[in-house]
């Protein structure tokens, strides 16, 4: 009886110091505080898949992990920075995190204007990107001219399928952009020169409005974009010129709050940002061909550029990337590495050029 009671105690306490040990809290995961900022609204769609993509996978990441959550304050819509004010922004510490559109930065980031400068070279967002970020590893040049401006860099978006020509009246020759005013976002008013247009510069926020009032009367845009803004309304004309996919955005952190992240979330941020450069660019592949079609039912119309006038605009235009290789080079840059090791890449992966940049 006794050996009988003892064995009873005995199980009974083992099963109250498991019960114990079940109850003992587990330490409490770290609150992490960041703020993602972009001046951009959310119907943008590098700020929808943050919200929807990038934040969520941050999170499920470190959820399994158990050490570290975060707690987001989103500023879209310029509740912090404007649209050309991010990079500002992330370098005062207004925003830890946040979405660079690094076209409207061309004299502060310049290298970010590759893609920009290389027209007519590749509609492919996926490409672009993978070959961007493939050049900022093996190029320090990329990193460090953001690091001048109190950043961390962490991945690039291409957010555009192609840049097409959208028109108040219908424009089916290059010579037809005589005497017009294009707006653009800056560096790709340059796709102009030669043809006899007079660009004028702007954000996509400000494009609906230029052309409504009759400021301009066309804009270099892409589809999906042309529908979410409403721009149809106000130029129901497309040129389909496919003038290429360039990178406009840079994925960025303050380089304060980012040395203060412990290394699993630094390890989560940066990984997830990659997942988010290739969620991107597969949507602005998908949406691009389904834009096409919520264009045309939204009562737009489509002239697709025929080849030789598409080719005669590549021709026509001057040198951009050779000017572009040729400032670096003054700056200390090696420019015309760069570019010709972009190009070599793009021809590597049997993109359909129409000008050989780099071979001039």
């Amino acid at each position: 009886m006794g050996g009988t009671k003892t064995r009873v105690i005995a199980k009974t306490l083992s099963i109250a110091a498991a019960a114990a040990l079940f109850a003992t809290p587990v330490a409490a995961q770290k609150t992490i505080n960041l703020t993602a900022i972009d001046g951009y609204p959310p119907k943008a769609s590098w700020v929808r898949e943050f919200i929807g993509y990038y934040i969520p996978e941050v999170n499920k990441q470190l959820a399994a992990k158990g050490n570290y959550k975060i707690n987001w304050n989103q500023a879209w819509s310029g509740q912090i920075v404007k649209t050309r004010h991010v990079l500002e922004g992330l370098q005062k510490g207004l925003g830890d995190i946040g979405i660079v559109t690094s076209v409207f930065h061309a004299g502060r980031v310049p290298l970010q204007n590759l893609t920009f400068v290389t027209p007519f070279v590749a509609s492919d967002a996926d490409l672009t990107g993978k070959t961007m970020d493939a050049m900022v590893e093996k190029w320090p040049q990329f990193k460090a001219a953001w690091a001048q401006f109190n950043q961390v860099y962490l991945t690039i978006g291409c957010v555009l399928d192609s840049y097409q020509m959208f028109s108040k009246d219908p424009v089916t020759k290059v010579s037809e952009f005589n005497g017009m005013k294009i707006a653009g976002a800056g560096v790709n008013l340059r796709y102009l020169q030669g043809v006899g247009a007079a660009g004028v510069p702007g954000s996509l926020v400000s494009f609906y409005n230029k052309l409504k009032t009759g400021v301009v009367s066309g804009s270099m845009l892409w589809p999906e974009a042309v529908v979410q803004f409403k721009i149809v309304e106000v130029a129901p004309y497309m040129m389909q010129a496919d003038l290429g996919s360039p990178c406009s955005k840079a994925i960025n952190m303050n380089a304060s709050s980012w040395k203060n992240l412990p290394d699993e979330v630094k390890d989560v941020i940066a990984k997830t940002a990659i997942g988010y450069r290739d969620k991107m660019a597969s949507e602005a592949i998908k949406n691009g061909a389904g834009a096409v079609e919520k264009f045309k039912k939204a009562g737009g119309k489509v002239h697709v550029l025929a080849p030789d006038e598409r080719k005669k605009w590549a021709m026509t235009m001057p040198n951009i990337a050779k000017d572009w290789a040729e400032d670096l080079e003054k700056k200390g840059i090696p420019g015309k590495a760069i570019l010709a090791d972009y190009m070599d890449r793009m021809r590597a992966a049997g993109a359909p050029i129409q000008r050989h940049w780099d071979r001039e």
